[in-house]
């Protein structure tokens, strides 16, 4: 299971890569892998102010819909076009270019409030 280091992580495993005020998010190697094959990713929130914890899209997969909670506070001011054609990027490389959405954090003090890479092993059993 890749959990890389540099990143901070959530109870419902998303990842979050903070650059100055921009966070990258995506979803997990282990969540990609729980989920199986990713047919469909749907952002429809791009430009859209959200709070932590709010819903802002949704993942396919062949087996089941799963809803993707915002980590962190901000506007939403983009979203990875390329899995519009190639959804299964989120399968084949979750922390690469399967990223899903880039985030104007609102509050980066919320980032304290984030899992580890160690927490995030405990929280999946890895």
């Amino acid at each position: 299971m890749n959990i890389p280091s540099e990143l901070k992580y959530t109870k419902d495993h998303e990842w979050i890569k903070i650059e100055g005020d921009v966070a990258t998010i995506g979803i997990t190697d282990f969540a990609q892998s729980e989920l199986g094959d990713i047919v469909y990713v749907e952002v429809e929130t791009v430009d859209e102010t959200l709070d932590a914890e709010e819903i802002f899209g949704t993942v396919e997969a062949v087996k089941t819909v799963s809803d993707l909670f915002l980590p962190l506070s901000g506007e939403i001011i983009e979203f990875n076009e390329s899995l519009e054609d190639e959804p299964e990027k989120v399968n084949s490389d979750p922390y690469g270019d399967g990223w899903m959405i880039k985030l104007k954090c609102s509050d980066l003090s919320q980032v304290e409030g984030l899992m580890s890479d160690d927490d995030y092993k405990a929280l999946i059993g890895a």
